[in-house]
């Protein structure tokens, strides 16, 4: 009913608890495509042993946007996951709320979903506070705000034919893709139940490098310019 991208480098320390999570839940035939990026520590075994369907993208050619794309296209159900391999669904209906606004009863005019993402006893303060201020408890249908989170989000296979994500940025595809989807007329769906464990959180504590290049991006999302 449901297809779940994860992407992936060097994750075995978590894959194996976010495959049990989805292999847990209520809604059934889900099938797994894992994007690996030339992974060294077992992930790729540990996918395997879960009956993953398994890609590759190299270091030469990963972008994440590029990685989404490779997923998506080897997705066999309309409605696809995409999930960061150190996610770990949080319950047993993560994939029911996903289902709920995608599928066949679900709301033409959405074309995205993303989730509530949630710290662990581990999370660093920074990551707990960025969690709980950005995921909220209410669901909110944006008409206007284009973000959007691909760490644990769903899509419509179908719409993203004619609107894959960006392949030439370096990182925040999800925002990109949102901001055209919501010019296309579109709306977007923030759903808290769909709830997922991130242990480093959204902005990966105070890394000033990753903030620079990601603050880089928004900054051509948001005005347009070239990439």
């Amino acid at each position: 009913m449901i297809s779940v991208v994860l992407r992936a480098k060097n994750e075995r320390y978590w894959i194996g608890r976010c495959l049990t999570a989805i292999r847990r839940q209520r809604l059934p035939d889900i099938d797994v495509v894992l994007v690996d990026n030339d992974s060294t520590d077992g992930t790729i075994e540990v996918a395997e042993a879960y009956g993953c369907t398994l890609t590759n993208i190299t270091r030469e050619q990963f972008s994440y946007g590029r990685a989404l794309n490779i997923g998506i296209e080897a997705a066999r159900h309309d409605v696809v996951v995409l999930l960061s391999s150190h996610c770990v669904p949080v319950d047993e209906l993560w994939a029911d709320y996903a289902y709920a606004h995608l599928g066949p009863e679900g709301d033409p005019r959405v074309c995205g979903v993303y989730g509530r993402q949630e710290p662990l006893p581990d999370t660093s303060a920074i990551d707990r506070r960025d969690l709980w201020t950005t995921f909220r408890d209410e669901r909110v249908r944006q008409r206007l705000d284009y973000f959007f989170h691909n760490a644990n989000s769903a899509i419509r296979k179908s719409i993203w034919r004619d609107q894959p994500f960006d392949e030439k940025i370096r990182g925040v595809e999800d925002r990109e893709w949102g901001k055209r989807m919501i010019a296309a007329g579109y709306d977007i769906v923030y759903e808290p139940g769909m709830r997922a464990y991130h242990q480093h959180g959204i902005h990966q504590g105070r890394d000033e490098g990753r903030a620079k290049r990601v603050a880089e991006v928004i900054e051509v999302i948001r005005t347009g310019g070239p990439q």
